[in-house]
């Protein structure tokens, strides 16, 4: 692992995060190297996807939209409704474009961290339970079983915090994202055939 590589991707995302989602980036990129740890997966992967998953969440939404529309991204009515929703897909692009970073397992990671999706590698999930999970969160319900059972058990982790989101989604009022339910049917359907 280079961990000049780390420490340079590390100085550049600092300077365009505010201090308070540097502050949860670091949370996501250990809590990322722990779980890749873990389960065995690749460390540099998956500390550079935790320390670029919000690379684009300080621009603005404006930016955000238009930056989907130049790179012909797909925008959903969720994500119109809500464009900070948009900061996973353009910081996929930025991940890229920016941050020279060509790896489509880091790229993939940071594209689906907010909503998940049916079929998540390793990484993928490592990323979103990390983003969710990290130190720095305390507003989530039951965060201290969800943390305990994410070294435990990755998958029934993953469609816990599904669950959960959706359910805050609804409680909200929001408009959900179609990938989010996607996802959430995917793994329920998974855990329902693994308890037969």
């Amino acid at each position: 692992m280079s961990q000049l590589r780390i420490n340079r991707i590390n100085r550049k995302v600092k300077r365009h995060l505010d201090k308070e989602r540097y502050e949860h980036t670091l949370g996501v990129m250990y809590t990322a190297g722990a779980l890749a740890m873990r389960y065995g997966s690749d460390l540099e992967q998956a500390l550079i996807a935790g320390l670029l998953h919000d690379c684009a969440k300080c621009i603005s939404d404006e930016k955000r939209l238009k930056l989907c529309e130049q790179y012909h991204l797909d925008v959903s009515r969720a994500e119109q409704e809500n464009p900070s929703l948009l900061h996973a897909k353009v910081g996929a692009l930025l991940t890229v474009q920016k941050y020279r970073i060509h790896d489509k397992d880091i790229v993939d990671a940071i594209a689906c961290h907010t909503t998940g999706k049916p079929e998540m590698s390793l990484l993928d999930k490592i990323i979103y339970i990390a983003d969710y999970i990290e130190p720095g969160r305390f507003k989530s319900p039951n965060l201290d079983k969800v943390r305990e059972l994410a070294f435990q058990d990755i998958e029934e982790c993953l469609y816990i915090i599904l669950e959960s989101s959706l359910n805050h989604i609804r409680s909200k009022g929001s408009v959900i994202d179609p990938m989010t339910e996607t996802a959430y049917l995917y793994y329920k359907n998974i855990r329902n055939k693994s308890q037969q």
